[in-house]
């Protein structure tokens, strides 16, 4: 069942704002965790960083199983029933509305992200069980406001939402912009509400490297940044158990797939009081 609260843009629009000639973050991951949605260009790069830097592959699966554990323990441990998801990046499996509805068939599900390739893919985002919702939202994360705005009219803004943004704060240059950014979002959402992020990390010299080369094929750079910047985006909030560590480590107990590879990306979960 497919629901929507606004029309998604046409192909032809999709494909004028479509540049191939440079490298995507969307397009780019999805190549590394193993999507068909990516170009020449993407798969050109994406070799020659793999080549810098082989852990990289492990970062894209392993956040994305942070992701499914994540959701989990908001939608089984915490009661939430409503996920603001941005930077959503291109459909794969165990999307963010997959896994909370498995788990809480009513769970309510807006995606956010301004990249065309996504939007020409967004009908695969908005399959729904018949008690849940789900949407897309073709919004700017840096205009938190109109989010927030525009994502009412599928969830309750009075009632818990956990707000996604994984893999996406590194676009952001300016660490004082991301955590004022993430400040105003969840100065939208009340109390009860969750935050969730993870992102690449500058934790070893070959994930650097591969952040530099990805930054030198002409795409939109993707900062890596410390772990205590990382976790500083968090200020504010009561983090669960284990508090920022690497993907790999929050909460594997859970599920018999995670990995135990040091890998470099670092994410958390954490409570609005």
């Amino acid at each position: 069942m497919s629901r929507n609260d606004a029309p998604l843009a046409t192909a032809d629009d999709v494909r004028a704002r479509i540049d191939t000639s440079k490298p995507h973050s969307a397009r780019f991951w999805n190549y590394f965790v193993g999507g068909k949605d990516h170009y020449e260009i993407d798969r050109r790069t994406g070799d020659q960083i793999k080549e810098i830097f082989p852990g990289l592959v492990d970062v894209a699966v392993t956040s994305r199983h942070f992701l499914g554990r994540a959701v989990r323990y908001l939608t089984v441990d915490q009661g939430i029933r409503q996920f603001l998801d941005i930077g959503t990046g291109l459909p794969t499996a165990d999307n963010t509305h997959q896994v909370a509805q498995r788990y809480a068939p009513d769970s309510r599900i807006v995606y956010v992200d301004s990249d065309p390739l996504v939007l020409a893919h967004a009908r695969a985002l908005l399959t729904s069980t018949p008690e849940g919702r789900t949407a897309y939202l073709d919004a700017d994360l840096y205009r938190p406001e109109e989010i927030l705005q525009a994502a009412e009219s599928t969830l309750d803004l009075s009632r818990p939402v956990a707000l996604m943004i994984l893999n996406t704060l590194g676009h952001v240059a300016d660490m004082d912009q991301a955590r004022e950014l993430v400040r105003r979002l969840m100065a939208g959402l009340p109390s009860g509400s969750h935050l969730v992020i993870s992102d690449s990390t500058a934790t070893s010299e070959g994930m650097i490297a591969a952040s530099k080369a990805y930054t030198e094929s002409g795409a939109v750079p993707y900062h890596v940044r410390s772990v205590e910047e990382v976790a500083g985006l968090f200020d504010g909030l009561e983090l669960a158990e284990p508090g920022v560590v690497r993907v790999t480590d929050w909460r594997p107990e859970e599920d018999p797939a995670a990995e135990a590879a040091a890998v470099d990306a670092y994410g958390g979960v954490a409570r609005k009081a």
